[in-house]
């Protein structure tokens, strides 16, 4: 019997966010809104998604708040 599944992270681009200073490169850049979650799949379908969240990251480093 083949049985598929897997198990990850995924991230979902939401469009802009605002345009801040990075804490980490001080640079003042248009930062990127992110949506974050955990995943299990069955046969390249999601089952189950747990662990939701929202994030900026900055555009030049990747620092995220």
């Amino acid at each position: 019997m083949l049985l598929l599944f897997g198990f990850g992270t995924k991230q979902k681009l939401l469009g802009a966010g605002d345009t801040r200073t990075c804490p980490r490169c001080h640079n003042t850049t248009q930062w990127t809104r992110v949506r974050e979650f955990k995943q299990f799949t069955l046969f390249f379908i999601p089952v189950a998604r747990w662990r939701r969240r929202v994030f900026e990251v900055c555009g030049i480093c990747g620092a995220a708040v």
